[in-house]
């Protein structure tokens, strides 16, 4: 039996993705309809929307629509700020991804069911996944499913 997704964690490219000039809107969209028809609640964090904040108005707007009732917001703990470093020096990622693992951790210790993200270089890599969900493992944390939009709306419909 699948579990139903219910609390979707979301990184910024998942906002932006609306937007991106490759086939990111057309993947991302049923995404958003999702969430803005009840089917998601989605996670977001303040260092999201902190980076929402300087992103172009179209971007602002799109975000300041989404309805609050799906939405769910969370803020960074010495906690996740740990967990992120503990990744960092794992070697999971240089000092230059630090925000994504920032996220990673927001996620994971928001005991969220996935993190969405379209970032493939940092965070929807196997290898990467597999090292964060080691890491988790290891300090008492649940694994944590990393995918892109696409991928959960297909698993969904």
């Amino acid at each position: 039996m699948n579990k139903k997704i219910e609390r979707v964690y979301v990184e910024t490219s998942v906002v932006s993705g609306m937007f991106d000039e490759d086939d990111h809107p057309a993947k991302t969209k049923p995404f958003w309809d999702a969430v803005i028809n009840g089917k998601l609640r989605v996670v977001l964090s303040d260092v999201l929307v902190s980076e929402v904040e300087r992103a172009p108005q179209h971007v602002r707007d799109f975000f300041d629509s989404l309805p609050e009732s799906q939405i769910e917001r969370i803020v960074s703990t010495d906690e996740s700020d740990a967990l992120a470093e503990r990744y960092i020096t794992e070697g999971i990622t240089t000092e230059n991804s630090r925000n994504d693992c920032h996220r990673v951790a927001l996620a994971v210790v928001a005991g969220v069911d996935v993190l969405v993200s379209w970032n493939c270089r940092h965070i929807v890599k196997l290898n990467r996944i597999r090292r964060y969900n080691g890491i988790n493992l290891l300090l008492g944390y649940s694994p944590i499913e990393i995918r892109t939009p696409y991928e959960v709306i297909n698993d969904e419909t």
